[in-house]
């Protein structure tokens, strides 16, 4: 996984609508980049709705939210629609950016060892350089643990 201080690596991935994004559309703004299993799971949506309830803070402090993971831009379409999320929406089915941030990695579950996405956050400054890592995130906290670091720093 990448470390505070290194420069964040840059994709290009659809949102839901399919209109490709790059993290160099948000070049001077801090960008919050969140990667996450699923699409509508229990602990996948509980952390987007916090992210959701949150966003117009996140905004206040000038920082956009991004969520990323493997699914199909039809999916976050539903995913979207069905709560409400103000917010970005990537799909990354190529792992492009999962795996550039270091977060497609072993994980157990139930004694069942596979590959999957680990639940973690990113806070990228102005410049494009990583100033936050927060791994192995707990969904019910995630959005404002990340709240908490942007308005102290």
């Amino acid at each position: 996984m990448l470390e505070a201080g290194t420069k964040a690596p840059s994709f290009t991935l659809p949102d839901k609508d399919g209109k490709l994004v790059s993290l160099e559309d948000f070049a001077g703004k801090r960008v919050v980049i969140y990667f996450y299993p699923r699409d509508n799971t229990p602990g996948c949506t509980r952390q987007a709705c916090a992210f959701a309830g949150a966003y117009e803070e996140f905004g206040a402090l000038g920082a956009v939210v991004i969520g990323v993971s493997k699914d199909s831009t039809a999916s976050h379409q539903r995913f979207a629609a069905k709560h409400e999320l103000p917010f970005l929406l990537l799909s990354d089915p190529e792992l492009t950016a999962i795996q550039a941030y270091g977060v497609w990695q072993e994980k157990k579950n139930y004694g069942k060892v596979s590959m999957g996405v680990v639940r973690s956050t990113f806070v990228i400054n102005g410049d494009g350089v990583i100033e936050k890592v927060m791994p192995k995130v707990k969904p019910d906290t995630n959005a404002a643990e990340v709240l908490a670091y942007l308005r102290e720093n």
